[in-house]
């Protein structure tokens, strides 16, 4: 069913609820709704997809640990030289770890097989080898399950209140 999503009242991404607990939230004068997507639920009233709480909600900060799962959801599980799918996936250093490359968010790429054996031992200049995206940290812990919804859903309204999806 529908999901919306929720945001602190100041506009920062919370979590993603049931379309029935947002309308709990806005009847209950503890939300308001900024966006809809034109459906009816009963006497005029539109059914949510993004909802800001009226008052401030202190959440505590979450380190997104750095896994090879994490890096491969943050990638779409998409190779980042050439955009192959697939599950022959693999993880590369940017930098290689022999030319003092760590392990960060912002060293390591989803890469296929056949890309990371080509890139080798080289930096992606010197393998003529351009990324599709630069790599980042994801912003919150939410991110992931964010990029699944728009990915899955017409979720295009969220785009405009989340960062980096």
């Amino acid at each position: 069913m529908a999901k919306v999503l929720v945001l602190n009242a100041s506009y920062e991404p919370l979590n993603i609820t049931s379309w029935r607990r947002a309308v709990v939230l806005l009847l209950k004068g503890k939300a308001e709704q900024l966006e809809h997507n034109g459906q009816i639920l009963c006497a005029g009233f539109p059914l949510p997809t993004v909802i800001r709480l009226r008052h401030y909600v202190q959440i505590p900060y979450k380190e997104i640990p750095l896994t090879r799962r994490n890096v491969l959801e943050r990638d779409r599980h998409t190779c980042q030289y050439c955009n192959h799918r697939g599950e022959d996936l693999t993880l590369d250093h940017i930098v290689p770890k022999s030319r003092s490359g760590g392990d960060s968010w912002e060293n390591l790429v989803t890469a296929c097989v056949r890309c990371n054996v080509h890139k080798g031992n080289r930096t992606p200049r010197e393998a003529n080898m351009p990324l599709l995206s630069q790599p980042r940290k994801p912003h919150s812990s939410l991110y992931f399950e964010l990029v699944k919804q728009t990915k899955s859903d017409s979720e295009h309204q969220w785009r405009k209140y989340v960062i980096g999806i």
